[in-house]
């Protein structure tokens, strides 16, 4: 098995300058990373109702944590 190096050869790309360097034009325009990304499609993909019973049941574990936390320290002031 030959290995081949990805990288190309300094010496023969086309558009470099001497210390390396690439002239203004000869890179092109940024692009976005997600092509076509746009507003979801809700009709062809409706939401299935899952996230607000589980953040409701998160959200009442943390209440009754803090309220357990807050008597705990009045119980220690008081």
């Amino acid at each position: 098995m030959t290995y081949v190096n990805p990288d190309p050869e300094p010496r023969l790309s086309t558009g470099l300058e001497p210390g390396g360097g690439v002239p203004p034009g000869e890179t092109p325009p940024a692009e976005s990373s997600m092509p076509e990304a746009g507003p979801q499609d809700l009709l062809s993909n409706p939401a299935k109702g899952w996230s607000k019973g589980p953040m409701v049941l998160i959200l009442a574990v943390v209440l009754i944590f803090a309220v357990g936390l807050l008597g705990y320290a009045l119980a220690l002031i008081f």
